[in-house]
């Protein structure tokens, strides 16, 4: 089992034609024609690389940019004011960082490479300027913000009202059908996040994240081995995170 989104290859240094990216039908230009996808990719920087750990934006440095994952992923993190960080989002290959910076022109949180990652600059003065001519570029950034603020809701209701057990299968379930938006298997995939970093994200202790884990497998819902996961039972992981603690 292999997480092919997160092991694209590199486009070759110097060039970038959107149109051969295998995420671009998942990608911020979808929609957008032949003529306006290559105006689209002229306002683009070359794609940087990034290392495990590397970070891509950090928390309270002013906005210039929005960056697109092309592969590899990434965790978003706010640190509050007793120096405590929390994970707040997971970024994988098509998805955009740095919308929470739009309206503020400041970077609310840090943006830390999982594993060997490639994004491609968006430079935000160059991205409005092009919208205001590609109104279909300036409905798929909308679209992305919209996007943002729903994946907050659903998270702080999943935060406020759910138990352990709906939180995790959530978790593993939002991860799956992710994946299979973009061409892949939604039934097996790397988690490249440790399980401290799952368990920030989900307000849960790393020992609650290890106890569940160690739950799903004993009740024949996943297998995981090393940092590969497979869903063995997707009908019982979407009940467990309709109708939280339900014992077997």
């Amino acid at each position: 089992m292999t997480d092919h989104s997160a092991h694209q290859a590199s486009p070759p240094t110097g060039q970038l034609q959107c149109q051969g990216c295998s995420l671009c039908t998942h990608c911020l230009p979808l929609g957008l024609g032949p003529e306006e996808l290559k105006r689209f990719a002229a306002i683009i920087d070359r794609p940087r690389p990034l290392k495990r750990g590397e970070l891509l934006v950090r928390q309270g440095t002013p906005f210039t940019s929005l960056y697109v994952v092309r592969s590899g992923s990434f965790k978003q993190v706010v640190v509050d004011s007793g120096y405590r960080e929390h994970v707040t989002h997971f970024l994988l290959p098509s998805e955009v960082a740095g919308l929470d910076a739009v309206g503020e022109a400041i970077h609310a949180t840090s943006v830390v490479a999982l594993e060997s990652s490639f994004v491609c600059e968006l430079p935000f003065t160059s991205l409005e300027a092009l919208s205001d001519r590609l109104p279909a570029l300036r409905g798929a950034l909308y679209r992305c913000m919209s996007q943002e603020l729903h994946r907050d809701q659903r998270l702080h209701c999943l935060l406020s009202f759910a138990t352990a057990e709906r939180r995790m299968a959530s978790f593993l379930l939002d991860m799956s059908a992710r994946h299979a938006e973009r061409g892949y298997s939604p039934f097996g995939f790397q988690l490249a996040m440790s399980r401290a970093d799952i368990g920030s994200f989900l307000g849960l202790a790393l020992e609650t994240v290890s106890r569940l884990m160690s739950r799903f497998q004993r009740r024949r819902l996943i297998t995981i081995e090393g940092r590969e996961v497979s869903l063995l039972d997707l009908p019982a992981l979407e009940a467990l995170a309709e109708q939280g603690d339900t014992r077997r």
